[in-house]
């Protein structure tokens, strides 16, 4: 079965996540933003760009903040 592509323009669309890798060491966890992702068109799946792998720790998507959605590049 074929599938249609679905994903959007990334360069065009503000992501509607923002990936993070979370390193936990001691009591503090450490978030560095690694990537973003987007929902397809249809909303039943996600394109994940990720700039970096983290060899360690997890990795988390969240919403963007409003004035990160803002950031030229971001």
């Amino acid at each position: 079965m074929a599938r249609s592509n679905t994903a959007p323009a990334q360069e065009t669309n503000p992501p509607d996540f923002l990936a993070w890798h979370v390193a936990n060491k001691g009591d503090k966890g450490f978030w560095t933003r690694i990537g973003a992702a987007w929902f397809h068109r249809d909303r039943k799946g996600l394109s994940l760009q990720l700039e970096v792998v983290p060899i360690n720790g997890r990795i988390v998507l969240r919403t963007p903040l409003d004035d990160q959605k803002k950031e030229p590049g971001a």
